[in-house]
């Protein structure tokens, strides 16, 4: 007898991978603790960058030993992060340059009192966590202590979230074509498409209204630059996640991973942001 035709599969609906709830909400409460923080007092802020950046550099040196045993110093690390980030917005590049050559020789005389065996491997893991997390945050500190600080950091955060909207919205809808495969397999070139698109409008509408002598023309630009650094952050981080073989650096946040989760795209923009910020409008 032959076999009676077997119905065909329904096709499975596309998934975000995440609780969307869960990430939409945690999402909204971290937005309100930072512009309520930013539009009050500026320390305060400066205060939620270091906390940040303690908290990131707790998960990167935890995963680093659980994953490849390296032991990468995290007491002179989250110390001198967070000096540097306060060095930052009191003395600008200069003091933020100077914390972070303290921190590195903190991190290289602090192993010093642990057995020499992978000493190499671990002090250059500290120094690569103290430029990657800390130092790059520094840059945020700066953009805040402009007359229009505040302003400046939430430019740079909304054009960060739009970019990182942008990719996931139009690469869910419309993505089929992989960007970084081996990487990421779920970005796709559709979605750096929309990265640009929609960080380039938002950037436009920023630089017209939200920064003193702004042009909306610089907003392009700003824009565009802020979706390639912004995806070229995501990743790095991916990369790294791939290499210790994990999903997320944490569990911190439901629906979200961790800190160093949502800081991928954030802490490579940073200097992009103060960068073009300062050529387009000057840092007073």
């Amino acid at each position: 007898m032959p076999h009676a035709p077997q119905p065909a599969p329904a096709p499975q609906k596309k998934s975000a991978g995440r609780d969307l709830g869960a990430a939409i909400g945690v999402g909204v409460g971290l937005g309100a603790v930072i512009v309520a923080s930013l539009f009050v007092v500026k320390a305060v802020f400066v205060g939620v960058i270091a906390v940040a950046v303690v908290v990131g550099l707790w998960e990167l040196t935890t995963r680093l030993d659980e994953r490849k045993g390296i032991k990468a110093p995290l007491v002179p690390l989250a110390l001198g992060g967070a000096a540097m980030v306060v060095a930052g917005y009191a003395r600008g590049a200069e003091g933020a340059w100077v914390a972070m050559a303290l921190t590195t020789l903190a991190v290289l005389v602090w192993r010093m009192t642990a057995p020499p065996e992978g000493y190499l491997k671990d002090v250059t893991a500290g120094v690569f966590a103290a430029f990657y997390v800390p130092f790059l945050a520094t840059f945020v500190a700066m953009l805040l202590k402009a007359e229009d600080g505040p302003w400046r950091v939430l430019t740079f955060l909304v054009l960060t979230v739009v970019s990182d909207t942008g990719a996931y919205a139009v690469g869910w809808r419309f993505g089929k074509r992989k960007l970084a495969p081996r990487i990421s397999p779920g970005k796709t070139r559709e979605g750096l498409l929309g990265a640009v698109a929609f960080s380039m409008a938002a950037g436009a509408l920023c630089m017209q209204f939200l920064i003193d002598d702004g042009q909306w023309w610089q907003g392009l630009l700003l824009g565009l630059a802020v979706a390639a650094s912004a995806t070229l952050g995501d990743l790095g981080e991916s990369m790294i996640k791939r290499d210790l073989g994990i999903k997320d650096m944490g569990t911190l946040l439901p629906g979200h991973g961790g800190i160093m989760d949502r800081l991928d795209s954030l802490l490579p923009t940073a200097p992009v942001v103060w960068l073009l910020l300062a050529i387009f409008v000057g840092t007073a």
